[in-house]
């Protein structure tokens, strides 16, 4: 399997499951400080497009948006495969095109908070063009400007106007549909309990004459993870589609411990492998160490390829047995 890389020395690694399909990542250009700054970051997984897609979003947002790294990894199950480290408004997304196995639904979007409305009207144009309106753009009692689309590649934005100051630009935004309907603040007090640095704000539940969706239940929620915003609501409305591993959230762990310790999140045996998980929701995640990237960037081609045989057999990343594979491939 052959890899070049464009930005840099590369991190992490590409992973292929039980079928030949390509199941993991986390590969990000050497030096960055991704780990620091955003401990959570969304994973998009794109059939051919993830590198023109990365463009099309940095061209489509202005401001700290940029793409930081691209590698190509050739001769794989999925033919040459692109890996894609950028940021947008300064926060950090990864990408790959990885074959048409999930497609982007609108159960994880994201939203983008606007200083004025005539920036809501410039991006909204800019994301639109080929694209499906979802909530057509206009006032709403929330917001004097906000709308919400999919654009070319089916990946989901809520672009709303908001007065006053914000920290957080774009924030992944759950969307409780079909069978967890009903259990977003259940989800979201999950989560608050298992990461750090976190915070629950329900801000409005669904009232009396709401039907299908059952009073009481989350219209919309703020909540913090890592220090990082998301956001989450109950949709009873008939929706064809739900979570699945086209958007997943990586998380970035300095050791064995916190690897075990995220790993709590999983509750279907038979979605573990190398690094993936689904919790109780159907949310996919990624719990990978960070000092894969060390290894993975080593340009002794006999280390990376003992590595990778190692990490193949896991379900859970073992750091141990990773640090050893690398140490006896390097002698």
């Amino acid at each position: 399997m052959q890899m070049e890389s464009n930005g840099g020395p590369v991190k992490g690694n590409i992973i292929y499951g039980a079928e030949g399909h390509l199941n993991g990542v986390a590969m990000v250009a050497k030096g960055e400080a991704q780990a620091a700054s955003q401990k959570i970051v969304p994973h998009l997984w794109f059939d051919k497009e993830a590198k023109e897609a990365a463009a099309f979003y940095v061209s489509a947002f202005t401001g700290d948006s940029e793409i930081r790294n691209v590698t190509t990894i050739h001769n794989t199950p999925s033919g040459s495969v692109d890996i894609v480290s950028f940021k947008i408004l300064g926060y950090d997304f990864m990408a790959i095109s990885a074959g048409p196995l999930f497609k982007f639904n609108p159960s994880v979007s994201f939203h983008v908070k606007c200083a004025s409305m005539e920036e809501v009207d410039t991006i909204w144009a800019k994301l639109s063009e080929g694209g499906t309106v979802l909530m057509e753009l206009g006032s709403y009692p929330f917001s004097k400007r906000y709308g919400w689309l999919q654009d070319r590649y089916g990946l989901s934005w809520q672009i709303i106007f908001v007065e006053g100051e914000f920290k957080q630009r774009i924030t992944p935004f759950l969307m409780f549909v079909g069978k967890v309907c009903g259990k977003a603040e259940d989800a979201i007090r999950f989560y608050a309990s298992v990461f750090h640095d976190t915070g629950v704000d329900v801000r409005a539940r669904h009232g009396k004459g709401e039907e299908p969706d059952k009073e009481g239940t989350v219209k919309y929620a703020s909540f913090i993870l890592e220090g990082q915003e998301f956001g989450a609501m109950d949709s009873a409305h008939e929706h064809k589609f739900a979570f699945n591993e086209a958007i997943s959230f990586i998380v970035r762990c300095e050791d064995q411990k916190e690897i075990d310790y995220y790993w709590k999140l999983s509750a279907v045996p038979e979605s573990e492998q190398c690094g993936w998980l689904k919790d109780r929701y159907g949310v996919s995640w990624q719990i990978v160490p960070t000092v894969i990237d060390g290894m993975m960037a080593s340009k002794d081609a006999a280390a990376v390829a003992r590595v990778t045989e190692a990490f193949l057999k896991m379900k859970k990343f073992d750091v141990a047995a990773l640090t050893k594979a690398y140490k006896v491939a390097i002698k």
